[in-house]
């Protein structure tokens, strides 16, 4: 059998060198429709996923963001699924893992999202309608409840009680508590309370302060209002013993990877569910006049309070 004789040295090296090269631009493209960001490409899902950080009811919750979920379909053109939530950190984990593309959060948790993930934007917030002890705009306030009719009428009063929380990743239920009412009281929490618990919600904390379970709890002004609207608590049943400033209200956020007419389409939906009939109903029930556009700065006072955190 006749043998052809092969290459000359340098033709072996330049097809050597032709071959890695291929090899190399095979695994860039591959790469480039695994990460997008490699590419420079931008994600278009066929389902959207909606999220929100979890309350006493999610379930009855969801049926309030229904008639907002159907008009976001309608504008995107996709179809939209509910991903359940089973904490905050559940909501976070999901959007960086891109469980979820679009999502409500409390400000702490949208901070966390963002050092997970720097592309997670924050893109509205409802402005609230004046209510009980929520006042009018897109801030609300962390206050300190307990039962009208105990004798925890004064925060000296409170030394040595029991004090809820809600979850770690809350901002007016756990952050603001652990930075400024510590200045307040002059020690950590955990010393001038007998005991600190987390409720995992504001409702639930609210109700253990009214059932008797707990003798004070942090709880966000429009969450209190929530449950009072329930008709579950009265405001008079409880004594407001402390008013943290004004934070702004959660944000509503979406992934960075999203395309941008899609982002756009997202933020229109939002900005626009007052004209929608039907979905006009959610900001009456949740006491909101209209959604207001949102920065990643308007959190800048958020991040104060989590670097004195940290200290």
């Amino acid at each position: 059998m006749k043998t052809l004789p092969g290459p000359p040295p340098q033709a072996k090296r330049r097809g050597a060198y032709r071959l890695r090269a291929g090899l190399f631009l095979g695994a860039i493209l591959v790469l480039g429709s695994v990460l997008p960001g490699l590419s420079g490409a931008c994600e278009n899902p066929p389902v959207l996923r909606f999220s929100i950080i979890p309350t006493e009811d999610t379930i009855q919750e969801l049926g309030l963001y229904k008639p907002v979920l159907d008009y976001l379909s309608t504008v995107t053109g996709k179809k939209v699924e509910f991903y359940m939530p089973t904490s905050y950190a559940s909501v976070v984990e999901a959007l960086v893992g891109k469980w979820v593309d679009v999502a409500v959060l409390g400000p702490n948790s949208y901070l966390i999202a963002r050092e997970k993930d720097p592309t997670i934007q924050v893109f509205a917030t409802y402005a609230k309608e004046k209510g009980h002890l929520q006042e009018e705009g897109p801030g609300y306030r962390s206050v300190l409840i307990t039962k009208k009719g105990s004798k925890f009428t004064t925060i000296e009063a409170l030394k040595g009680s029991v004090l809820a929380l809600t979850d770690p990743a809350s901002t007016s239920g756990t952050l603001i508590p652990n930075v400024l009412f510590t200045k307040v009281i002059q020690m950590p929490l955990d010393r001038y309370f007998k005991k600190v618990v987390f409720s995992g919600e504001h409702d639930l904390s609210t109700l253990a302060v009214y059932d008797g379970k707990v003798d004070a709890a942090f709880v966000a002004t429009h969450r209190l209002d929530d449950v009072v609207n329930l008709g579950k608590v009265k405001v008079e049943d409880f004594n407001i013993l402390w008013r943290s400033p004004v934070v702004p209200q959660d944000p509503f956020v979406y992934r960075g990877a999203l395309c941008p007419e899609l982002k756009q389409k997202v933020e229109e939906t939002f900005m626009s569910v007052g004209s929608q009939p039907s979905a006009k109903k959610f900001l009456a029930n949740v006491h909101s006049a209209k959604f207001v556009k949102m920065t990643d700065a308007d959190y800048d006072i958020v991040r104060e309070l989590r670097k004195a955190a940290q200290k």
